[in-house]
């Protein structure tokens, strides 16, 4: 059986989700993989057949998308073209985590695309929403990447074929300890921005792992690191706690680990509001900006914040099976 895994690469959250999900497709048939995007930093170590540069949105460094930036490095027509000259008929199976390419390719050529995301499960009506509705961020959500059905990931599994994350194997096998500091991951947000917030909390230090620093420096309470998968998990591991954007996978790994969050979710960005407000009711703290009206909440985050305490079973496996025996060819659904 020929599977196609087509990967967003816009944000690390999805390649690191493919890095589980990848050898347990790949035990019912011969996976090509597709990734298209500009933005991860995470390395995928598996064969990569296709790789496009699709579409993405660049991070500001305030808290929001650049929009400028953004509309610079669009290429529509180089999109379109590959959306149509993309062959998803040689397939017998398309599994998308929000990949635009080959669900526009399977669309144009009514061929099924079966999504297995968290971006499915933030579209589900019991899914958490913030208390602003955007119904132009639901919709572009909505028609990003059109699928012809789905399996989802959230931070609690509230629906059929919803979820609870998958927790990559290399977290699922630290064991955590607490060594007082505290990890930040906010790529929205500029070093310079980051450093005056965080250096106001002084009794507090902070590893910054940063998109913009390309050598580490310390400044005053501040460590700037550059981006590093594995660095980045063992800071992680052994933190007091972990400020975070509104991604789905870095507040679920912080939460399997037992450590406290705080959420900053990117400005204008639905999604990210979507993931807060699912974040904020497992027991997360969640502020909608890095600034100087929030350093109460910050405090007392630092002070009394608690662990948000889950359980995440690995059940990744059985998903892959129950999506492959609902969808793949009869002579599929045995895995080798």
């Amino acid at each position: 059986m020929k599977i196609l895994f087509a990967i967003q690469g816009t944000g690390n959250g999805h390649l690191s989700r493919a890095r589980d999900v990848y050898p347990i497709l790949a035990q019912y048939g011969d996976v090509d993989v597709l990734i298209s995007g500009i933005q991860a930093d995470v390395d995928f170590p598996y064969p990569v057949k296709y790789k496009y540069y699709g579409l993405s949105f660049i991070f500001g460094k305030s808290g929001g998308i650049d929009l400028g930036a953004t509309a610079k490095k669009l290429r529509v027509g180089q999109l379109l073209k590959d959306i149509r000259n993309f062959p998803a008929e040689e397939y017998d199976i398309v599994v998308n985590d929000f990949e635009p390419i080959s669900a526009w390719a399977c669309k144009r050529k009514n061929l099924p695309c079966i999504s297995l995301s968290h971006q499915f499960a933030v579209l589900h009506p019991n899914a958490p929403r913030p208390d602003h509705h955007d119904l132009i961020g639901e919709a572009i959500l909505s028609r990003y990447v059109p699928v012809t059905a789905g399996y989802g990931f959230h931070f609690k599994a509230f629906g059929e074929n919803i979820f609870t994350p998958v927790i990559r194997k290399e977290i699922r096998e630290l064991k955590p300890t607490n060594e007082g500091h505290y990890t930040v991951y906010l790529p929205a947000y500029d070093d310079e921005t980051l450093i005056k917030h965080l250096s106001q909390f002084p009794d507090a230090t902070w590893e910054v792992f940063s998109k913009h620093n390309k050598e580490p420096k310390t400044i005053g309470n501040v460590r700037l690191m550059k981006i590093d998968n594995t660095a980045f998990v063992k800071s992680m591991a052994s933190a007091a706690g972990v400020l975070c954007g509104g991604g789905f996978e870095g507040p679920a790994e912080a939460m399997y680990l037992g450590k406290k969050v705080l959420v900053i979710p990117m400005v204008g960005q639905y999604e990210q509001q979507c993931n807060a407000a699912g974040a904020e009711a497992m027991g997360a703290t969640v502020i909608k900006m890095l600034d100087e009206k929030n350093y109460g909440t910050i405090r007392n985050w630092l002070d009394n914040g608690k662990p948000v305490v889950v359980d995440y079973p690995d059940i990744t496996a059985d998903i892959v099976a129950k999506l492959m025996k609902a969808h793949a060819p009869v002579n599929g659904l045995m895995a080798k």
